[in-house]
């Protein structure tokens, strides 16, 4: 269990480094193109690792997780980049509702108040939100896909092996974004490719992987507390490497994520002690 937790935390982490850096290379370069090279590299590599793997299963799992990319992307370009920061990280929110809804698994008190600060703190750490406009509704929509993906991972994973989740839905998330991308501009700076290899090889293949493997001995809910410590990442490495600053409401918001997230730990220590 404690194996499974720091695995988890650490796959968290650098999910959270991916931001700073896709923001320091991404400028003037298409989303689409950048996703299908992220994972296409991802497909590449896991197919020589691991093999093709199950088709149903990893497609599924690809479909849900193209969705998120999608209509992020595609929300990004009508509504402000905070509302969108904060609607996506609405996804620990959708954890506990499929968790039930697919997997029976039951929200605890102490998860309830956890993922309730996380929302206070995340709304704060937007800078707030006004209004409510059509790409507002597709970072719902992503926010509905990732946390169905989320869950999706601890069902599918219970009965296949991580391994054999891989490849396809790398390959379905490329394919979607080649579709998208097709009339981009496919010649990037050597920079962006750097980043979409590190982003490939741990947030992607890494980070995935560890999911299927280990999300499913603590369960869902349990695992999305966890991804608190993604937006807490993502801006620490912001301030330091991007020289961003943040007003005392955001500061607040972070340190309301951070509280979420100690709490998270309580929830954590109870999974176990139920385990043992």
């Amino acid at each position: 269990m404690t194996k499974a937790i720091s695995y988890l935390l650490l796959a968290t982490l650098i999910w959270g480094t991916t931001f700073p850096f896709q923001k320091m290379v991404l400028s003037g370069v298409s989303p689409f193109t950048y996703n299908a090279v992220r994972f296409g590299i991802a497909t590449t590599v896991s197919f020589f690792l691991f093999g093709k793997g199950n088709f149903l299963k990893g497609s599924l799992l690809g479909l849900v997780l193209s969705i998120g990319y999608i209509t992020q992307i595609w929300g990004l370009t009508i509504t402000e980049a905070s509302k969108s920061g904060f609607i996506v990280s609405l996804y620990t929110v959708f954890v506990p509702f499929f968790s039930y809804l697919i997997d029976r698994e039951r929200i605890t008190k102490i998860q309830l108040l956890a993922f309730s600060l996380a929302m206070v703190g995340s709304y704060l750490l937007s800078g707030g939100v006004k209004g409510f406009n059509f790409g507002d509704f597709l970072m719902l929509v992503c926010a509905v896909s990732f946390g169905l993906h989320v869950v999706l991972i601890t069902k599918l994973s219970r009965n296949e092996e991580a391994r054999n989740l891989l490849f396809y839905q790398f390959l379905t998330v490329t394919m979607v974004n080649v579709i998208f991308g097709f009339k981009g501009n496919w010649l990037l700076p050597l920079k962006t490719y750097m980043v979409a290899a590190y982003s490939a090889l741990f947030a992607t293949l890494f980070g995935i992987y560890i999911q299927l493997r280990y999300q499913k001995l603590i369960g869902s809910n349990a695992s999305a507390l966890i991804f608190l410590a993604q937006p807490i990442t993502s801006t620490f490495l912001s301030y330091l490497l991007l020289k961003e600053i943040f007003s005392p409401s955001q500061t607040l918001g972070a340190l309301i994520m951070l509280a979420a997230f100690l709490l998270s730990s309580i929830s954590l220590r109870k999974v176990k002690k139920a385990e043992n």
